[in-house]
């Protein structure tokens, strides 16, 4: 079970941790992630993505051009490009998710609208809507929800169900499942395989 005690052990601040403990077992209970392997598997991407628990909303503030060029080379032209769009996060967003995942075009502002929140961050217009009707949640509508603990909680563990991690954490594929999570980019991997352990252990 993650209790306040396994959030610490695994590295989250009391005071960040205590909003969650309620919120991880109603999503856990909701979507059969019951057994301690399910529930250290799903606690150590999290806390990984989230950087602790303390991050439930995508961070697209740069202040450098090159950075932005690096990151979204496929959006942004060229550095003076990159330039218009460093520390300003709406407009950057609106650019880079622009006429992706379900989000109009850059005018629209749905890249912003539907930027990543949660502890597996919810990005775009159609994994906003496939969350709120699987849910029954007014996530279209307002987005914000999904950065809150209930709804953090509760739209990782939809999305874990979706992508069947489960069965992947019942035989401890925890690359499996970053991959699942994170994409091929693989980010924090060694992080999270320690993660896992140590809320494994937590458990025990």
């Amino acid at each position: 079970m993650i209790t306040l005690a396994v959030l610490i052990a695994v590295g989250v601040a009391p005071a960040i941790a205590r909003p969650f403990v309620q919120p991880l077992a109603e999503a856990c209970a909701r979507f059969e992630i019951a057994t301690p392997a399910r529930q250290a598997a799903f606690l150590g991407q999290c806390v990984a993505e989230t950087g602790n628990l303390v991050h439930t909303e995508e961070n697209l503030y740069y202040s450098m051009p090159e950075r932005v060029r690096q990151i979204f080379s496929g959006s942004v032209h060229d550095l003076s490009d990159a330039a218009t769009l460093c520390r300003n996060p709406q407009a950057l967003a609106s650019r880079v998710y622009a006429g992706r995942l379900g989000n109009g075009d850059e005018a629209s502002g749905d890249g912003w609208r539907y930027r990543g929140r949660g502890l597996i961050q919810l990005t775009g217009r159609d994994h906003y809507a496939d969350a709120g009707e699987a849910l029954g949640l007014p996530y279209l509508d307002q987005p914000q929800l999904v950065a809150e603990p209930l709804h953090a909680c509760l739209t990782a563990a939809w999305y874990w169900h979706v992508n069947k991690l489960n069965v992947l954490a019942d035989s401890g594929q925890v690359d499996a499942i970053t991959k699942a999570v994170n994409g091929a980019a693989m980010l924090h991997r060694d992080l999270r395989r320690q993660l896992t352990q140590d809320a494994l252990a937590a458990m025990a």
